[in-house]
Order: structure tokens, then C-alpha cells, then sequence
């Protein structure tokens, strides 16, 4: 009795392997459609553009000389070519989630310092949106594990700013935080040692703090921005010299 206990739990066991597989072939498929269909329309896209110009992949290839720096969050509604209409190469992008500019990320330095210094960019945009996730959870006593952190300084900056913030209508709070975390970022940006250095050598450099309204698509200026050391408190003129 033992040989047809044991053939038939071996049945029993391949029976299930079998399930098992389909479903993860199932799940696989799924997976693949939507990865593919990303595929697809990345191909009919560089037909598309090879059509209209045969050398725009050509130039591309050569490098970049992008005009502008954009600062703005992970949120996959900020889609920065589509709601600019620009083409590759026209803008440098950095993204994090809330749109910081942290003293202390060294990654958020790397791409200003690159971008100011070496791609010469004329403008820093730094851009935040309505209903900002990340702006929502720095308001909240909640928990958000590791983001905690890292939205640490909006919920500093909330703090700092609570009795404006909570005089407004609940359904404006977020976005107003928002707009201040901008504006200062805008600050942080103007602040850094490699903007003062661009300036000092003569060059035109802006810093610019926007707004996507995602109810409307349209950017909003929020009229922060800075295009001279004049406009940075003198603690913060660091001598080019020095670096």
C-alpha cells in the first residue's frame, strides 16, 4: 500500500506544481502586456520621429545643451516633456519625491552642480503640484516608514508656517504647503556656492519656484524667482575664490 500512497501524493504534488506554473505564466502575461505595450510605443514613437527628421536621432546622440534644470517630484503625473511640449535634450530633469532640494543629498548636488557648471543651464526650476502625496503625508501624525525622513524638513516647514496654513480652508492647505516648500527650495538652490560662482563669472542664471495645477494642466509662476546674488541674504554670497 505504500508505492500507490506515495505515486498518488506525487500526483497530488505535480498536480499543484502545474497550477502553480499556469498561474505564474498567467501573471507573467499580464505583467508583459503592460511592459510590452511600453515597448511598442517607445518603437512607433522613434518611427514616428525618424520620419519627421531624419537626423533628430543622429543630433541627438551628440550630447545634450539643455537650456533649463527642472527640480520636481516623482509623481508620475508630472510628466515634464508632455506638459512643457519640449523634446529630448531641451531639459535637464531631477526628481524626488516632494520636490526637495536637501543640503544634504548628495544626488540633488550632483545634478544642480552638473547642470549649472557644466551644462551651463540658464534656468533652475524648481516645480511642485496640487494635491501633492507627499506634501499630504508631512501634515499627517501618520507614519510612512522611511519617507518619515525624508519629509522630516516639510514637516518642519508646517510647522513653521501652521497658523497660516490651518486658517485656510481645509481643501487649500496641502497645496499652500506646497507652494512654500517651492519657495523654498528656490531659496535652498539660490544659496548653493556653484550658483554664486555662475554668477560671479557673469553669466544670466535663474531660479524659478512653479506650480503644476493638475486640475487645469497649466503651470502657475509663483514670482520667486532669483537671477542675482542681490537678491540672497549676504551670508550666503560665498566668494567663488574659496571653492
Amino acid at each position: 500500500m505504500l508505492r500507490p500512497t506515495l505515486s498518488l501524493l506525487n500526483k497530488l504534488r505535480f498536480g499543484s506544481i502545474l497550477t502553480n506554473n499556469r498561474m505564474m505564466a498567467n501573471q507573467v502575461q499580464g505583467c508583459n502586456s503592460t511592459i510590452m505595450g511600453v515597448i511598442e510605443n517607445n518603437k512607433s514613437w522613434a518611427e514616428e520621429m525618424q520620419a519627421k527628421n531624419p537626423d533628430f536621432f543622429v543630433n541627438l546622440a551628440k550630447g545634450q545643451s539643455p537650456k533649463i534644470l527642472w527640480i520636481g517630484c516623482s509623481d508620475s503625473r508630472m510628466a515634464v516633456d508632455v506638459l512643457t511640449q519640449t523634446k529630448p535634450g531641451d531639459i535637464f530633469i531631477h526628481r524626488n519625491i516632494a520636490n526637495r532640494v536637501p543640503s544634504e543629498d548628495i544626488n540633488a548636488l550632483c545634478v544642480i552642480e552638473y547642470a549649472v557648471k557644466h551644462l551651463k543651464v540658464e534656468h533652475v526650476v524648481v516645480a511642485g503640484h496640487t494635491s501633492c502625496g507627499g506634501i499630504k503625508a508631512a501634515m499627517s501624525t501618520d507614519s510612512v516608514g522611511i519617507l518619515d525622513h525624508w519629509l522630516r524638513p516639510v514637516k518642519d516647514l508646517y510647522m513653521a508656517n501652521q497658523k497660516e496654513i490651518d486658517a485656510l480652508p481645509e481643501s487649500e492647505r496641502v497645496d499652500r504647503l506646497g507652494e512654500l516648500n517651492v519657495i523654498q527650495g528656490v531659496n535652498a538652490v539660490s544659496k548653493l556656492p556653484v550658483v554664486h560662482e555662475a554668477w560671479k563669472e557673469g553669466r544670466e542664471l535663474y531660479v524659478h519656484g512653479w506650480m503644476l495645477q493638475l486640475h487645469t494642466g497649466l503651470l502657475k509662476d509663483l514670482d520667486v524667482s532669483v537671477a542675482s546674488p542681490k537678491q540672497v541674504d549676504s551670508l550666503y554670497k560665498f566668494n567663488a575664490a574659496s571653492h
